[in-house]
């Protein structure tokens, strides 16, 4: 296994491109399934979540070729009478596994996928999934540690689905039953829909690919079933937590970033926070100027720019940060609220806050795995349920700490890129999981940050 190695204190300063992002690329490639035509997506970042994807789509026949002139461009084909089992051993290493159940269950009239270990059908939010897909006819079933989702003869029907739980909608499970719903009889009315900005990407990609939906980006989306689907090109949108999380790269180091290909009108609530903070965020439209950045009247200028026509969807943004930090209160919530995939990083910024800050968790309640880590640093964090309150700090120090999990990685990196001394980030895999070529962005903007193989670390202690 790899590690980062970081020398810290460094100030950041240059341009970063961001990537197609993660979290939609995912649901658009298990879309493929839909239909026999080619689908040639770019932008599509080379991460090791993207590669399992590829292998998984391989097991259900259908293949993925990489252009020769562009490693993020992929032409996917698949086979319609292709195998419909999801095996064990490629979906159980990533979550995201689970969002070839609707394409499989409407294409081709079931779909076995393997649970991870340890997962039950239960109080698992793989429940609202199950729940979506049985209210559009299908049987749904378990079989020695498989979901088995069965169309009804006929196929899928359209209904009204309510797909809201207890920590709010579900973005993989909005995906699975907007793309089932796709090729179902009638109309489907999706209520308590997820609103996240991947959604509307995939949305796209089915509207281009054919299909009729209407209000993707709400609570409520409405589709039209149809008879099939065809091929389709698709750029994949940036990543936005990549963009939020070089945003706080940029604070945390007293640094100033240019971040290109920016989704800025999708990170409107974390913009919120960092300009309470005290870092500049100026958004630029492609041939103009930055924008001065004061809060409100930008947010209140981009509101309803949420789709690929939006000039701020891939803008320049320049985020600089103030010497003086201020504590901020902040509560993860369902897009548009401020997301749970960037609360370690900010988190992380917040150790060096001048007072209490307090950091609530309303998504994963136990999605803490990094306080103890920055406790390692120097940072002072209390816990109490799904609170934290972080006490600033006049100054990390670097030190030895453990990847958990992807985002909860990006945040130790992030201390570390401000700590004083070598921080050592071992597991980073997690990392490759979410992040194209992390070190290599880092350094080219000036950080001291290298890949070592764990045993060299462990070799020269």
């Amino acid at each position: 296994m790899d590690a980062f190695v970081i020398d810290g204190g460094r100030r950041l300063k240059g341009e970063v491109t961001i990537s197609g992002s993660k979290n939609a690329s995912l649901p658009i490639m298990a879309a493929a399934l839909m239909t026999a035509e080619p689908i040639i997506l770019r932008d599509v970042p080379c991460l090791r979540d993207i590669a399992n994807m590829r292998r998984l789509l391989h097991e259900l026949g259908c293949e993925t070729t990489t252009a020769e002139t562009d490693p993020n461009e992929i032409v996917l084909e698949s086979d319609p009478d292709g195998p419909n089992l999801a095996p064990y051993d490629i979906v159980s290493t990533m979550r995201a596994g689970i969002c070839v159940l609707g394409p499989l269950t409407a294409s081709r009239g079931e779909a076995r996928v393997s649970m991870p270990g340890g997962c039950a059908i239960g109080d698992r939010p793989v429940d609202i999934h199950l729940r979506g897909m049985a209210a559009l006819g299908a049987e749904v079933s378990l079989d020695e540690g498989d979901i088995v989702v069965k169309a009804p003869r006929g196929g899928l029907r359209g209904a009204t689905v309510f797909l809201g739980g207890p920590f709010g909608s579900t973005v993989l499970g909005t995906a699975n039953v907007m793309s089932a719903a796709v090729l179902a009889k009638g109309t489907t009315v999706i209520e308590s829909a997820a609103c996240e900005p991947e959604i509307v990407d995939l949305a796209s990609l089915l509207t281009t690919m054919g299909a009729r939906i209407r209000g993707a980006g709400t609570p409520r989306i409405v589709i039209d079933g149809v008879e099939s689907l065809g091929g389709a090109e698709h750029r994949i949108m940036p990543d936005r937590i990549e963009a939020g999380t070089y945003m706080v790269a940029a604070a945390i180091t007293n640094g100033e970033l240019t971040l290109g290909n920016c989704p800025y009108d999708c990170l409107l609530a974390a913009v919120d926070r960092l300009e309470r903070i005290g870092v500049s965020v100026r958004p630029a439209i492609e041939g103009q100027p930055a924008s001065s950045s004061d809060g409100v009247t930008n947010l209140m200028a981009v509101t309803a720019l949420d789709s690929e026509s939006s000039p701020y969807r891939r803008s320049r943004v320049t985020v600089e940060s103030q010497r003086r930090l201020s504590p901020v209160q902040v509560t993860t919530q369902p897009h548009p609220g401020y997301p749970t995939d960037l609360q370690a990083q900010l988190m992380a910024l917040l150790c060096l806050a001048d007072g209490n800050s307090i950091v609530t968790e309303r998504i994963f309640p136990e999605r803490f795995l990094h306080v103890a880590e920055l406790g390692r640093m120097g940072a002072k964090l209390y816990r109490q349920g799904q609170t934290v309150v972080v006490s600033g700090v006049d100054q990390l120090r670097g030190a030895r700490v453990m990847a958990s999990e992807l985002r909860a990685s990006a945040g130790l990196v992030l201390a570390g890129l401000a700590a004083e001394g070598s921080t050592t980030v071992h597991r980073v895999y997690h990392l490759d999981r979410g992040y194209e070529t992390m070190e290599r962005k880092l350094s080219a903007v000036g950080a001291e940050i290298k890949r070592v193989d764990e045993e060299e670390v462990a070799g020269g202690s």
